[in-house]
């Protein structure tokens, strides 16, 4: 029998404590007004760090998103940076409100992790995109397909949670990491991906199929 778990992310922990800590001692002290104010920001991280359980497809070929939010770039270009070929560049923005944590878009092996601190920007931003703190894993599929999954950092955000490591194997849907407080995902896709997506259509990691790798 598989067993109940909470769905709210681990790395949210500390920050749902320290919340809940400062209102309990502004309750404690009679500062109503500002309790109630640190009631509402212990609720809204505990909203921000929620790990819902997602539904995937079972297609073998099937490219599912890495992130919730709204696709904000589809473009061709050469990738210089990750898997030096020409590929597809797929974007997502991640507000506030939408779930943080990061799922793999298909399965394969973790053949390469580049993690690079820098600035924080806008994460909507292009020059976000090419300067702020980053983690991108590259995955070899079956097929020998090679992607890259890139976690950008956000204006907000300062840190970026990757869990996976160097000869993982990784599947298709399961939560890899996590950015906190607003970021992006950049997707680097082989040109023989069949995308499904457009610019501004919202998505769910997970559940949400951007396109079909053979």
């Amino acid at each position: 029998m598989k067993e109940p778990r909470i769905p709210v992310a681990l790395e949210g922990y500390p920050f749902i404590g320290f919340a809940a800590f400062v209102t309990l001692l502004l309750t404690i002290a009679h500062f109503h007004f500002f309790a109630l104010l640190s009631l509402m920001v212990t609720a809204f991280v505990l909203y921000f760090f929620r790990d819902p359980s997602r539904i995937f497809s079972d297609e073998k070929d099937v490219l599912l998103s890495p992130a919730d939010g709204k696709v904000i770039v589809i473009d061709k270009i050469f990738d210089d940076r990750f898997v030096k070929e020409h590929v597809y560049k797929v974007s997502i923005f991640m507000n506030v409100f939408n779930v943080h944590v990061n799922r793999v878009p298909f399965s394969g092996e973790v053949t390469g992790i580049h993690y690079a601190p820098g600035r924080f920007y806008s994460a909507d931003s292009e020059r976000g995109a090419l300067e702020n703190e980053s983690c991108g894993i590259i995955l070899r599929a079956e097929s020998g397909s090679r992607l890259a999954v890139v976690q950008v950092a956000g204006l907000i955000a300062r840190r970026i949670v990757c869990w996976a490591r160097m000869g993982d194997r990784l599947v298709r849907g399961e939560r890899y990491g996590l950015i906190r407080f607003g970021s992006r995902v950049d997707l680097y896709l082989p040109l023989q991906v069949q995308l499904e997506v457009k610019v501004g259509q919202k998505v769910r990691a997970g559940e949400t199929v951007l396109g079909y790798l053979s």
